[in-house]
This record gives structure tokens, sequence and C-alpha cells, in this order.
């Protein structure tokens, strides 16, 4: 099991959250990794090192090295994110659960994402106060940040409406951050959408959020 983090996050996130010991207590292996940006892994300031999916060819190019013929995976927020452009472009991950996201990333011009890009580029930008405190209190690189943003994928509802793996969408019942979760689930087939209770910011640290998850992978 694949575990993708979210956006400034890092691969220590799991840590914090029931569902990596809930994995490995149900016989899973995990691998967790720090995202290109993030953590212990590079953190190029230039655009172009995240164009054209390069975090989910990262992911490939690890799965490739590790040997692994197949595989499933979890992404929450951004990590869902690129979690969509890996299951467009490998079809060795067989099962995916999509956390914290609606369909607002299949815009390319989606105003959130916007949004973020001109706050990490001008602090002058107002709204975001909080959210720039939040980075320089963990000692974040605004810029590695805003290039994250600027060529961060945007995985189109035709390309999610050919997918075929069984995937579940997992949202806090008070998460509006990114879009309805249900509507993401109408755009591909097949998939499943389920609420546990929280905000964006919450519900992934419940034991509600794990359960669901691992009921979702036994059946």
């Amino acid at each position: 099991m694949l575990l993708i983090h979210g956006f400034t996050g890092t691969c220590n996130d799991w840590k914090n959250k029931p569902l990596a010991d809930s994995l490995l207590a149900n016989g899973f292996q995990i691998i967790v990794v720090d995202l290109r940006g993030n953590g212990l892994s590079d953190k190029p300031n230039v655009p172009e090192a995240y164009a054209d999916n390069a975090e989910a060819k990262d992911l490939m190019g690890l799965i490739n090295f590790l040997g692994i013929k197949k595989y499933d995976a979890v992404g929450y927020s951004r990590g869902s994110i690129i979690l969509a452009s890996l299951l467009v472009l490998d079809k060795r991950c067989a099962r995916a659960v999509i956390g914290g996201m609606g369909a607002d990333f299949t815009n390319p011009m989606w105003p959130r994402r916007i949004g973020f890009y001109n706050a990490l580029m001008n602090d002058t930008i107002k709204g975001y106060e909080g959210f720039r405190a939040y980075i320089a209190k963990k000692g974040l690189d605004p810029l590695v940040l805003a290039c994250q943003q600027k060529e961060q994928p945007s995985t189109s509802k035709e390309e999610l409406a050919k997918l075929t793996q069984p995937i579940l969408i997992i949202c806090g019942n008070e998460d509006s951050d990114n879009g309805k979760g249900s509507e993401l689930q109408a755009l591909i087939p097949g998939s499943k959408f389920v609420e546990v209770t929280g905000t964006h910011n919450t519900s992934a640290y419940t034991k509600e959020f794990a359960e669901k998850i691992l009921s979702f992978l036994k059946h």
C-alpha cells in the first residue's frame, strides 16, 4: 500500500493517523514517501521540475526500483491529485482510495490552486495570512510550494471516466475545501463514496477513516 501525503506534508504525517497502523495490523505492507519538494526529498525551486506529472512519475520510478508488480494506494488532499494522475499512468495500481478531494481539481484553471500560487508568490495578497504563518512556522520555502501549485496536475473528466480500478472516495462530512466527493464519484465509473466525521484537516485522523478504508479493501 502506497501512502501519498498532501500539500506541505511529509511521509511522517501518516504516523499520526490511525490508517497506517491499521493497515499494518491487517497484513498490509506500506510504502511512505516524501514527494519531491517535501521532507527529505530534493526541493527544486523552478516550476519545470514539477511539470508533466513529475511527482506521479517519481512514484512509478520507486515502484519500478522496488520491483513491485501490483500495488494499492491511498492519497489525501493534494496526494489524491497526484494519485489520480498515477491511476491514469500506471495500471499496476490495482485499487485506490482518494481522500479529502472533490471534483474541483479537474479544472486546469482551478481558482483555489491559482489563489495559493499567487499568495505564495506575493505575500501581500490578503486572505492567506494564516496559511503563510503556518508555512513560516514549519520552515517551508514559499517558492518551492509555489512551483508545486503552478504545475499541479489536473486529471480531466474524460480521463477519470476511463478508469477501471476499484476506487473509494472518502471525505469528511464538513469538508468542502476541494469540492464535493460525491461529484468526483459521479465522474469515475464504479467508484464508491463515503463520508466520515470531520473537516478537511481532521477527518483523516479518525479511526472511522481507517475503518472505512479497511472495509473497502476487504471486499
